[in-house]
């Protein structure tokens, strides 16, 4: 027997801002922007009231106050944040037998073959309400037959709501929205459509697949799919992984403190590009140092939730201070970050700027398609996947 699949998105809503407003009140009904200074900062969260006024996220703050002059800027606390995303995940992991976090506040949960025993939809409204009174925060849910579907109706569900798409009622759903609506469809792919006159999600799906074919390559059979509702990505089950690790032996015994250095910048720069490819962030991050002897001392170190090496390389640099003795030789080196929790990029933007942002988005995506090493510091090529010297001939 085939169960019609019930997969239902949740999304909390400006949670950076909710946070916030849970501990300070007196920031409920004003255009709150979560983010860095105004010099060069860039928003991670903003408040409904500003998004009024064109403010979103990843914006420059020095750009988003020209629009709200009048908003209040929160330089933002990674700790509540963390909090506040593990007791909503402890609820939903208490509530449902399957569920994946695909970031800090953003959650698919699979209720395929559960209608034999509850209505799901009215399992995940009381879930919705048991979130709000125990969390204190405002929540979204869309519920359908698809990841996809059911995003786009929690989307059309917010502030604080939620909406059910019935089977066979997919394209009827989407038909009125715009395709910039659609999950990953990226703005050049929209100003591509528009040029053919095509607008709304309605006008994708009386096209023809060989056109968009045409134009797209296989890409256009991805945005035929999403335009008619038909999304087979599983729901993949949360996964708690609480750390990531790596160590390097050497050959010889060293003292060189530049050599350890360059490993340990090469070993975090793999660690960190690794968080980021899986949508990770670590709040701890801790060294290994082992001598001839086989005597291994350890030190760690609490930091804020991050996936970034301009924070991460510092801090490992500093507890090597602290853990080795310069006096001995090293027989081994290993960095662990740990406290690891779903989170994507955006939890960063409190220390980022908008050209670091851009350089880790640009390496990311240079190194995700031709492997990790292809671009990194220079002092990072002592050790790694691919294991070469870009700038050495032979």
């Amino acid at each position: 027997m085939e169960f019609k699949r019930r997969i239902v998105h949740i999304d909390l809503d400006s949670f950076f801002v909710s946070v916030e407003r849970k501990f300070d009140p007196s920031l409920i009904g004003k255009p709150v922007i979560i983010g860095g200074s105004a010099d060069r900062g860039v928003v991670a969260s903003c408040s409904y009231e500003a998004r009024k006024f064109g403010v979103h996220s990843a914006m420059p703050t020095r750009q988003a106050l020209r629009l709200c002059p009048h908003a209040i800027v929160i330089r933002g606390n990674h700790g509540l944040y963390a909090e506040a995303s593990r007791e909503v995940t402890e609820i939903i992991h208490q509530s449902v037998p399957l569920y994946q976090k695909t970031s800090v506040d953003e959650f698919y949960i699979d209720y395929t073959g559960m209608d034999r025993f509850h209505n799901c939809y009215q399992h995940a409204t009381e879930l919705r309400q048991k979130i709000i009174k125990d969390t204190g925060l405002p929540i979204s849910f869309g519920m359908s037959s698809c990841k996809t579907v059911s995003k786009m109706a929690t989307s059309q569900a917010k502030p604080n709501g939620q909406l059910l798409i019935p089977h066979g009622k997919e394209k009827e759903f989407l038909a009125p929205l715009s395709i910039s609506k659609i999950p990953m469809l990226g703005e050049k792919t929209c100003q591509k459509l528009f040029q053919y006159g095509i607008e709304k999600i309605g006008d994708l799906q009386r096209a023809d697949i060989k056109f968009l074919e045409t134009i797209f390559g296989k890409a256009g059979i991805f945005i035929w799919e999403k335009a008619h509702g038909i999304d087979h990505s599983e729901v993949i089950p949360h996964s708690d992984r609480k750390s990531i690790s790596t160590e390097h032996t050497f050959h010889t015994n060293i003292s060189d403190k530049n050599s350890i250095e360059n490993i340990l910048v090469s070993m975090t720069e793999e660690l960190a590009s690794k968080l980021r490819k899986e949508n990770k962030v670590a709040s701890c991050m801790a060294i290994k140092v082992r001598y001839a002897n086989f005597e291994t001392h350890t030190q760690q170190e609490k930091i804020a939730l991050t996936a970034a090496e301009h924070i991460l390389i510092p801090g490992v640099k500093n507890l090597l201070k602290t853990a080795w003795n310069q006096h001995r030789p090293i027989r081994l080196i290993g960095v662990r970050l740990s406290n690891i929790c779903s989170g994507s990029y955006q939890i960063n933007l409190f220390e980022d700027n908008e050209e670091r942002i851009r350089l880790y988005q640009a390496l990311d995506k240079i190194n995700f398609k031709f492997g990790d090493k292809t671009v990194c510091r220079a002092a990072g090529m002592e050790i790694g996947t691919r294991n070469f010297n870009p700038f050495m001939r032979g």
